[in-house]
């Protein structure tokens, strides 16, 4: 049987290990054991912040929307209450944006729900 040496697949494996903490400081972006580690611990915070952000919108857009329906006489809780009651069925993100940026078409909104 035939020698089979793996120098080049260990260089490959440890450039790709050394390319993807790239730009990272001291140790961690230049030796292949530390270099590991970080790239272990960098996943599992991307992946812990990836579940966090989607708690941080959802909190961002019912902020925007009380804003937008308190100086029409409405709670955050009432206006969503009123929303399903109403049938209408628009996610906060979108309530968001009108909240935001379209503030006449809230208010015409917040009209129709309260007839």
């Amino acid at each position: 049987m035939s020698r089979v040496k793996r120098g080049t697949l260990k260089n490959k494996r440890r450039k790709n290990i050394l390319a993807q903490v790239k730009g990272y400081r001291f140790d961690r972006s230049k030796k292949e054991r530390i270099a590991k580690v970080a790239i272990k611990h960098a996943g599992a915070h991307a992946f812990r912040h990836r579940r966090a952000k989607k708690r941080e919108f959802r909190n961002l857009w019912t902020l925007r929307i009380n804003a937008g329906v308190r100086p029409h006489g409405l709670s955050y809780s009432r206006f969503i209450d009123a929303l399903k009651k109403g049938g209408i069925t628009l996610d906060r993100k979108v309530l968001s944006e009108l909240a935001q940026n379209h503030a006449d078409t809230l208010a015409r909104l917040v009209e129709q729900l309260k007839k």
